[in-house]
């Protein structure tokens, strides 16, 4: 770690926020937008660049040895390949945030295509390539914030929906074992949490968190994609995937223990860690 210089990209978000916080700061150097209204760590190199604009890439990328990679929205799906040439023209290794859906089958489209074809085109560079796919982010809980701040009920679909949500934390502790250490060229690490819950558990594992019980209450598919998805055009594929998530629950996975040496934090510390996002506005 003495003379690697790490490229963090999205820092200010889930998972590279705690990157930040896990890594020497002397080694990171930060890409974001507008460097005067992004709060980071004291330390860390700040340069301005977009991941939407290739040709502001080149600075920040100059002598770094790897880059954490979190792609923007799928509408920056069209400048990817010339964001990944910038990169791994500078940089020999890429670790990317991906996800776990993308071991599976799928048609290409979405969100989960968009990360197959980010992994394809880092396959494709020539450079060397760790790929971090996480399951379902615990954080993705907070979606019933505004419900359990108004009362004692979460209306909800698929409440049997089984899942192994990862804390944040942990995400990030693969990512920088990645970065920082040797062996993990090539991985394709599948990161969960270390037990499978409903969304029914989820529910009541907050309302412990927060010390007041929480009920679930079941909304029929079409309701839910009518009341709770009104403008989004992924709303039906959203409630399927949790249909298949009662047939088959989401499995669980030893690979952040594997890796760092520390069992997975459950989803009642995430709860725990985060109970005031349920209790303030």
């Amino acid at each position: 770690m003495l003379s690697m210089t790490i490229l963090v990209t999205g820092a200010t978000g889930t998972v590279g926020g705690q990157l930040l916080n896990q890594l020497p700061a002397d080694n990171v150097r930060v890409l974001v937008r507008d460097p005067a209204k992004a709060a980071l760590p004291d330390g860390v190199d700040v340069v301005r660049g977009d991941l939407s604009d290739p040709a502001s890439l080149d600075t920040a990328v100059k002598d770094v040895d790897s880059v954490f990679l979190v792609f923007p929205t799928l509408q920056a799906d069209q400048v990817a390949p010339e964001v990944i040439d910038a990169l791994t023209r500078h940089a020999p290794h890429i670790v990317y945030l991906s996800a776990a859906a993308v071991a599976d089958e799928h048609d290409g489209t979405g969100i989960v295509g968009s990360h197959a074809r980010l992994e394809h085109l880092i396959e494709e560079s020539g450079a060397e390539w760790t790929f971090v796919r996480p399951t379902g982010f615990a954080k993705n809980a907070l979606m019933w914030a505004d419900q359990i701040r108004a009362g004692d009920v979460v209306r909800w679909f698929h409440g049997a929906a089984t899942r192994s949500l990862i804390h944040e934390h942990d995400i990030a502790a693969v990512a920088a074992r990645a970065l920082t250490t040797n062996g993990h060229v090539g991985a394709r690490y599948h990161v969960t949490g270390p037990e499978q819950l409903t969304l029914v558990e989820q529910v009541h594992a907050i309302g412990e968190a927060i010390g007041r019980p929480l009920r679930f209450d079941e909304l029929a598919p079409e309701d839910a994609v009518r009341e709770l998805f009104p403008d989004s055009p992924f709303a039906k594929s959203i409630v399927d995937g949790h249909a298949k998530m009662v047939r088959n629950p989401e499995p669980v996975t030893s690979t952040v223990l594997d890796i760092t040496g520390t069992q997975a934090r459950t989803f009642a510390q995430w709860a725990a860690d985060h109970a005031a996002d349920f209790t303030r506005w």
